[in-house]
């Protein structure tokens, strides 16, 4: 393809990626309403617990309005978001040799897994630890959860955690291009996991012990990953400067 060809795919690519997201935003703004009351769950469950009223708030006339709408936006990214991948898979795919298209597509697909697993357990399991303990320690006040600043603050923790659960990616391109090898992981573990504990302290907005311990677990055990996968790299790369030899 000449280069104005590839300005005309790419084009192409562009427009089918805007009119997924909002055919998606617009599935998004219909259902985000069940959304919210998914996401709320955790909040309200914390509230009753306390023997609290589990309604939250709002300050301001548009408040929900802007949720929903807000929602509905995220909900259409998320799910145009495989058509996104595929468009710019179609893109970058002719330019590729075929073991770098499958790499590719492992790097995407566990990408994805590890981000949502971080997800899952940032609700399933942070967020009833943290939310439980804020609440109970409350003291001589009342709370009056605002559904804005609510959100904010789960997209911080969730977002943040599937961030964090990209630990084994990173160590991969590391291990790729020589920065670490597996040994230099198995030999700093300790180090390793004293900077775990001071990210963990850091992030959990909580100061129990229980909630930072729930908080490092998940990630040492991605960094135990992310030596297995060095190790693989590194066994790839011997066995190709083998048959170059």
């Amino acid at each position: 393809m000449s280069f104005f060809e590839h300005l005309v795919d790419l084009r192409k690519r562009l427009i089918n990626s805007a009119i997924a997201i909002a055919l998606g935003a617009m599935v998004g703004v219909s259902i985000s309403q069940k959304v919210i009351g998914f996401i709320s769950h955790p909040m309200q469950e914390a509230l009753r617990k306390q023997n609290l009223d589990d309604r939250l708030i709002y300050t301001s006339p548009a408040g929900l309005i802007n949720i929903i709408i807000t929602f509905g936006i995220y909900i259409g990214v998320v799910l145009a978001a495989p058509f996104v991948l595929y468009q710019v898979w179609l893109f970058i795919a002719p330019g590729l040799y075929k073991h770098e298209r499958r790499a590719v597509t492992t790097f995407i697909v566990s990408s994805l897994f590890l981000f949502l697993a971080g997800i899952s357990f940032g609700y399933f399991v942070m967020l009833p630890y943290m939310l439980n303990f804020l609440i109970g320690f409350q003291g001589p006040f009342r709370p009056l959860i605002s559904i804005n600043e609510y959100f904010d603050f789960i997209l911080i923790v969730l977002l943040g955690l599937g961030i964090i659960f990209e630990l084994p990616v990173l160590i991969f391109f590391l291990a790729l291009f020589n920065i670490v090898t597996p040994q230099f992981l198995w030999k700093n573990l300790r180090y390793a996991i004293l900077i775990i504990a001071v990210v963990a302290a850091i992030v959990t907005p909580t100061p129990d012990a229980t909630t930072m311990l729930v908080f490092m677990a998940p990630m040492v055990a991605l960094y135990f990953i992310g030596i297995g996968v060095a190790a693989l790299v590194v066994r790839k790369k011997a066995k190709a400067a083998a048959l170059v030899s």
